[in-house]
């Protein structure tokens, strides 16, 4: 007699969504964020127990699934990227993401080339990567068993799970729909600023930022529940983070440009250029189009438009000395400052605050 007898409808609907959580923590976390970007590095267990789960509910092979993630961001969104909706059409990727992955998995070059640097102890070698279908049909065994003819029900959820929600919509709507943090070379995009569904990985467009990040969320508003988990993990002493996303700090006091100053706006560059679009470029042309301007007319947007080239110059100035680099950064908000444009003066004055968070 299994969990059936003794549990509602509910109850094994609430225990199903419960263990495809798990999956998806195990997928953000471990595959993501700790293997495919180092961006934490976990102890051994919750590593194994990761590994072990994701053998369960996923057969998926660690090194295959690194690697054609690490892929996908070497080529995004060209003929070469694995899943990309821009090259291989929406419907494509959310529908037979995968498909898509499975094809890729086969490619030996694929592996050899992206895929350094996953485990490959006895229990790799030996089950995980041997086995992989060894490990979704114990699940199967196991479903069945608790939960008797739901079982099957239960395993074919917990099965559709990571193809739908992780290659199908995080690969695909992630890459066409959504809002944008970040100006990115990429069509990445955020679906939801609510993390939770799909642990985080719902900030995409913000992970594309910040590939290296092991926190996914950015704004204020924005919540990313993998993140949450990882800070558990590493308040219990089993997971080390190595990197996140860097934030600027704003002092308004601070009006000298310094080395400080130049350390988190050259170091910021996405950051330093969104604020730019909203601070300035947004209220600036809202304000030019209420006077039925246009860019060949307005003096304002002109302007506007040249601090922003002449801005963007300065990451160009990589092998120019700090001391030169300063005086760059010096003399951009000096004359930023000079221009009668309200907001590129009230922006150049918020950047000689700038320092980075520590």
């Amino acid at each position: 007699m299994g969990l059936l007898s003794y549990l509602q409808w509910w109850e094994v609907l609430l225990i199903t969504l419960g263990l495809t959580h798990i999956t998806i923590a195990a997928v953000t976390i471990f595959l993501h964020r700790a293997q495919a970007h180092r961006a934490l590095d976990l102890g051994i267990v919750p590593s194994h127990f990761f590994r072990f789960w994701l053998w369960l509910t996923t057969g998926m092979v660690t090194r295959e699934w690194v690697a054609i993630h690490r892929k996908h961001h070497a080529k995004c969104e060209t003929a070469d990227d694995p899943h990309s909706p821009q090259t291989r059409g929406l419907n494509t990727v959310l529908w037979l993401g995968a498909w898509l992955y499975r094809n890729e998995a086969r490619n030996q070059e694929t592996l050899e080339k992206y895929g350094k640097g996953t485990p490959n102890d006895w229990l790799e070698r030996r089950v995980y990567a041997r086995v992989p279908w060894l490990g979704v049909t114990t699940m199967l065994i196991i479903d069945i068993v608790l939960f008797e003819a739901a079982g099957l029900l239960v395993w074919l959820t917990q099965m559709v799970w990571i193809p739908f929600w992780a290659a199908g919509v995080i690969n695909g709507l992630g890459h066409f729909w959504g809002y944008r943090n970040w100006n990115t070379t990429d069509a990445s995009t955020n679906i939801s600023p609510i993390g939770i569904l799909i642990g985080g990985e719902e900030l995409h467009n913000n992970h594309h930022a910040f590939a290296s990040s092991a926190r996914l969320s950015s704004r204020w508003y924005e919540f990313d529940i993998g993140w949450f988990y990882i800070r558990v993990l590493e308040t219990l002493g089993m997971a080390k983070v190595r990197k996140v996303a860097p934030r600027i700090r704003i002092n308004p006091h601070k009006l000298t440009v310094d080395f400080d100053t130049v350390a988190a706006v050259l170091g910021n560059r996405l950051q330093v250029l969104s604020n730019f679009a909203q601070q300035v470029i947004k209220p600036v042309t809202k304000a030019e189009l209420r006077h039925q301007a246009v860019l060949a007319e307005s003096q304002a947007l002109q302007t506007v438009y040249q601090f922003q080239q002449r801005l963007l110059q300065l990451w160009e100035r990589t092998a120019a000395s700090q001391e030169a680099r300063l005086e760059a950064v010096q003399e951009w908000i000096n004359s930023a400052e000079k221009t009668g444009v309200a907001a590129l003066e009230q922006f150049a004055h918020r950047l000689r605050g700038y320092s980075v968070a520590a």
